[in-house]
């Protein structure tokens, strides 16, 4: 028997899975970063928009992706069960850098990140409920100098002013985003205090050809983001030094983001991420409803 084990295993086909570049994943893959990865898995890593596209392409089998992408494609992917990124109220890592109150941002230049469907859509949601309609640009928002001080437009031939700012990841708590910005304002925040329901803004998903013919493959691999998670919250504090460290952040600082972020998936995140689905089809932002559909696992 062990013989034949070990034969499937090294004849095993190479399965591909996504990571998230930033640090906030970091505890679910902190035993995959330190020896859980079997020979026959590869990852891939990149910011969220990258893997979107990656999982939409049929080039990973598993990946972490933004919860609105898992909307815009609910049809060919399935959720990865008690897996994502999420928080109820602060966040710390997905902000909008303003210089006005979001009610006063109507007509005003907002660029939205390109590396993340989600928080663009969390946005234009916002403006909608907000009855307010800025000028929507997206592009590449990694550093301050990301930030032109103004923006041509080829119809109008007029320039516009950049009056907002939707930043993610790494850059939204390492970057002097104020020293253009007057207002910090944290959508995750803003979500729990409008809605009273926490946020999930990542989504671990695996393709349903996948789920079909790679069945004991994507289980295994389920099994291994499991533990892999187990030893990074049980190791948190080796998580918040390495974080703390590549970012050039306090310890302490860093403490705080892991503990505001969430990687489990359980009902109250289910309900907010129902929610959140609902609303942005109800608002147009979605072309139909969206259907929340989970691997079918037993642990």
């Amino acid at each position: 028997m062990a013989i034949t084990k070990q034969k499937q295993a090294i004849t095993r086909t190479k399965f591909l899975m996504g990571k998230i570049d930033y640090i906030n994943a970091s505890p679910v893959y902190y035993g995959l970063d330190h020896g859980l990865v079997p020979d026959w898995i590869e990852m891939i890593e990149g910011p969220p928009a990258v893997l979107n596209g990656m999982i939409k392409n049929n080039e990973l089998e598993i990946s972490p992706i933004s919860s609105a992408f898992y909307a815009m494609n609910h049809k060919e992917l399935l959720i990865l069960p008690d897996l994502s990124i999420s928080s109820h109220g602060e966040v710390l890592s997905v902000v909008l850098m303003t210089n006005y109150p979001i009610e006063e941002l109507d007509g005003k230049t907002i660029i939205l990140t390109q590396d993340s469907a989600t928080s663009s859509a969390l946005v234009r949601l916002i403006a909608i409920q907000k009855g307010i309609r800025p000028n929507f640009i997206t592009g590449k928002l990694r550093t301050l100098q990301d930030i032109p001080d103004d923006i041509a437009v080829s119809k109008s031939g007029c320039n516009l002013t950049v009056d907002a700012a939707m930043i993610i990841g790494d850059a939204a708590m390492t970057q002097p985003w104020e020293k253009k910005f007057r207002y910090r304002i944290d959508l995750g925040k803003l979500w729990y205090e409008t809605t009273g329901l926490p946020f999930v803004f990542a989504l671990w998903v695996v393709r349903k050809e996948s789920a079909i013919s790679r069945y004991n493959d994507v289980k295994d691999a389920l099994e291994l983001f499991y533990e892999s998670r187990n030893q990074g919250y049980t190791h948190i504090d080796k998580v918040i030094e390495s974080g703390a460290k590549r970012l050039g952040l306090d310890n302490s600082y860093v403490r705080r983001y892991f503990e505001l972020l969430h990687c489990n998936l359980d009902e109250s995140k289910i309900k907010g991420l129902e929610y959140f689905f609902l609303s942005l089809y109800e608002n147009s932002l979605l072309p139909e409803k969206v259907d929340i559909t989970f691997l079918s696992y037993n642990r």
